[in-house]
């Protein structure tokens, strides 16, 4: 009778145990799920900004069409692949398609930015210098987001690999992620100086 008492009581507490475990699985999944719809946001912003830039660019940048073609691209490949993640953040397939997608917008307008540089009177247009702002203050937007859907991403990876937690996750398809990295690897080199 007491064996038997014992007996249901561990019972219990490994059920309880294994729904602890569950719980705390979907709650870090739906965190960085969260997470990802912050960067989601801020990315919509950026895409959004690009072409508006690129129609302003298009009356001083006549011979430069090639650039604004490329910044064009780049622009609709980030949206569709920011599409693409959006239908299922826990791919992590999907995720480093859309950073690697990012990394090649961020390039084509380091370029345009080169680009602007060359030409003054684009350079003081009210609407080009409002618009470059605008960018960059979600650049910064986007900077804080990804940062935030990482540190998610990272503890529910951590907590998901964890012994025996992985056994739990295994069995419920609790997937791995990827963290969403967006510089490219030139951003991570020092730059070079010369004199």
């Amino acid at each position: 009778m007491v064996s038997t008492i014992i007996g249901l009581l561990v019972i219990a507490v490994v059920i309880g145990y294994l729904i602890a475990i569950y719980n705390r699985l979907v709650s870090l999944r739906n965190q960085f799920k969260n997470g990802f719809a912050q960067i989601d946001v801020q990315l919509q912003r950026r895409h959004d900004l690009v072409p508006n830039l690129v129609e302003s660019a298009k009356a001083y940048l006549e011979h430069e069409k090639s650039t604004l073609t490329q910044v064009m691209e780049a622009r609709n490949n980030a949206v569709n692949a920011q599409k693409d993640a959006a239908s299922d953040p826990a791919d992590g397939n999907k995720i480093q398609r859309l950073g690697s997608a990012e990394n090649l917008l961020t390039k084509a307008l380091a370029n345009f930015n080169a680009v602007v540089e060359d030409y003054p009177e684009l350079k003081a247009d009210q609407t080009i210098q409002d618009l470059m702002e605008e960018l960059s203050t979600t650049e910064n937007r986007v900077a804080f987001a990804r940062q935030a859907y990482n540190d998610t991403v990272m503890s529910y990876n951590i907590y998901r690999e964890s012994f025996p937690n992985n056994i739990l996750a295994g069995l419920f398809a609790f997937r791995p992620t990827a963290q969403l990295q967006l510089e490219s690897p030139e951003a991570r080199q020092a730059p070079k100086v010369s004199f």
